[in-house]
């Protein structure tokens, strides 16, 4: 399947905007991985996948697989401990989930992103009612 540039432009843009937008939230809060990294990811989630339609359809799983294995490495470099507490384990979900939005939109599915984006979004916001943080 061979797609015309605009979809492969729309593809690769609404990554990056995706990436931004969940990025933004932990940039805000200083997080270890911001904007551009979610950006980066998310994009780069979606050019891989769009590759591997463009040239090698029967391996997409494939590919899809090395990447949710490869961001979890990613992921956890921004993991660790600091006085008996562990640190960095929501942005390294969230580094892996902004992955897989990238995925959705690499492949088109717009509204399976967009709704994706914003649960985890909503998720990200959990820690600002009180109700979550005692848990």
């Amino acid at each position: 399947m061979i797609l015309a540039y605009q979809e492969i432009l729309a593809r690769l843009g609404l990554a990056v905007i995706a990436g931004g937008l969940i990025g933004l939230e932990r940039e805000i809060v200083h997080k270890p991985a911001g904007i551009r990294t979610h950006m980066l990811v998310c994009l780069g989630s979606a050019l891989f996948i769009l590759v591997a339609v463009q040239e090698m359809p029967d391996e997409s799983a494939r590919v899809m697989a090395g990447i949710a294995t490869g961001i979890g490495f990613l992921g956890a470099g921004t993991i660790f401990m600091a006085k008996n507490a562990v640190h960095g384990l929501t942005t390294a979900a969230s580094i892996w989930a902004v992955a897989a939005v990238g995925l959705t939109l690499g492949l088109g599915y717009y509204i399976i992103a967009l709704i994706s984006v914003v649960l985890i979004a909503a998720v990200l916001q959990l820690n600002r009612i009180k109700f979550f943080r005692e848990l």
